[in-house]
């Protein structure tokens, strides 16, 4: 039985909705007015195109509805049509940031934010609840694909380089690689690790920064809070050949080393896993950094040679794989080596391994590199791949194009790093000049 006290919460929340759809309403009609009382787009009987630049010539005023944060809207906008290129416009549309789209400005901001972060049909769900604006999840998909776009193309065209008191004495930049599930016609002809050698996913590379002035209890680096930055895509990172440009990754990784003042660091650190992809490219184009080979990963594939070597479940493999990794921490990588080569004849993991260790002894020194105070973990990156591409794309049931994947990441890492108020600022100024 619902008490006198639940009738009166059921009654303020009905009180509430009906006097937000009124002062909405209000403010509607209010708004509209102002925005057709301004009739300063029909600037004359002719404007340059801006298709091809020839003369297009006003053709009337036409009408446009569009949703915005107060509810739909209509406006009524000068439209020109040029007989060159058959096309028309509207020259209000692109100074209210309306061309293309039936959103305002307010409301594709807060479709980008929401779909960064949920799912298109959450995002939806989002904005109608809190919001009172309907906008269905296929229209939340195309306007967040939309922005993503926009906002991988600001990317590439500003970098803004940190100042120097953003830039920490020691910073981080770290790589890695993370797949996520594709259509299919986005996989054809690529090999991967299917039994039959197919692929099943598409890798996204992610390039992170950060810095680690603070310290734990035992005086190791550990992530200054708010320093993460990402930056990641489908993209290519094969090395370049002679005169040609970097790969397209590598490419990412130089701009936002500049734009967070890694390159101009006093002390310069990468790390990353042992993949020779991330070596290769780090000492091409990062070569003042001090390598350092994830210490977790590191010690993951002596536990893995100890499983191949005495058996999943062995007492003595788990003895094996703690002497091995306390040499490790104790930067003897010379008794690593000597441990996996008395197996390296007899066990294919160990022989693999023993040529892991090998190649990447100079960036094993563990002890020396905890001497000097650096960060000897990826845990920032690891973290990066989860937070910044799995939680979002990697969902039960997801499938997506490359293009799409990739607006879908440029939105959340511009996002997750903190910029998204700043490529906002760029996009309002470019709407306002452009109109």
């Amino acid at each position: 039985m619902i008490g006198p006290a639940a009738v009166k919460v059921l009654d303020l929340e009905a009180i509430e909705v009906a006097l937000r759809r009124r002062a909405l309403a209000i403010a509607a009609k209010a708004l509209e007015r102002q925005l057709n009382a301004d009739t300063s787009d029909h600037a004359g009987p002719s404007l340059p195109c801006p298709h091809c630049g020839q003369s297009a010539r006003f053709a009337g005023r036409l009408l446009k509805s569009f949703q915005s944060v107060l509810g739909e809207l209509t406006l009524e906008r000068a439209y020109y049509h040029c007989s060159s290129c058959r096309t028309g416009f509207c020259p209000r549309d692109q100074a209210l940031g309306l061309a293309d789209t039936a959103l305002s400005p307010g409301v594709t901001r807060m479709t980008g934010l929401t779909a960064a972060m949920v799912s298109f049909a959450e995002s939806s769900e989002l904005l109608r609840e809190l919001a009172g604006v309907p906008v269905d999840a296929k229209q939340v998909e195309r306007t967040a694909e939309a922005l993503g776009r926009e906002i991988a193309r600001d990317e590439q065209e500003v970098v803004e380089p940190a100042t120097e008191a953003e830039i920490a004495p020691t910073m981080y930049l770290g790589v890695d690689g993370t797949g996520i599930p594709v259509r299919k016609e986005e996989l054809e002809g690529r090999k991967g690790k299917q039994p039959d050698g197919s692929a099943k996913t598409r890798e996204v590379k992610l390039c992170a920064v950060w810095s680690a002035e603070s310290r734990d209890e035992e005086g190791q680096a550990v992530r200054d809070a708010g320093s993460v930055s990402y930056s990641a895509a489908i993209e290519s990172a094969a090395q370049r050949d002679v005169d040609e440009a970097p790969a397209e990754f590598w490419q990412r990784v130089e701009r936002e080393a500049r734009r967070r003042g890694y390159d101009r660091a006093a002390r310069q650190a990468a790390l990353g896993d042992g993949a020779l992809w991330i070596w290769n490219g780090v000492g091409e184009h990062l070569p003042n950094a001090i390598q350092i080979v994830d210490r977790a990963h590191a010690k993951e594939h002596l536990s893995n040679v100890a499983k191949a070597i005495f058996g999943p479940h062995s007492d003595l493999g788990q003895q094996w794989a703690k002497q091995h990794k306390d040499e490790l921490e104790e930067g003897d990588v010379e008794a690593v080596l000597s441990a996996l080569a008395a197996h390296a004849d007899s066990n294919e993991e160990a022989r693999k391994n023993y040529d892991y260790f090998d190649r990447n002894r100079e960036r094993m020194r563990y002890a020396d590199f905890h001497r000097q105070g650096l960060c000897t973990t990826t845990a920032v990156l690891e973290s990066g791949c989860k937070t910044a591409i799995g939680a979002r794309l990697k969902r039960g049931g997801m499938h997506w194009t490359v293009a799409g994947a990739d607006a879908i990441i440029a939105l959340r890492c511009c996002k997750l790093s903190g910029r998204f108020e700043d490529f906002w600022e760029r996009r309002a100024a470019y709407h306002t000049a452009s109109g």
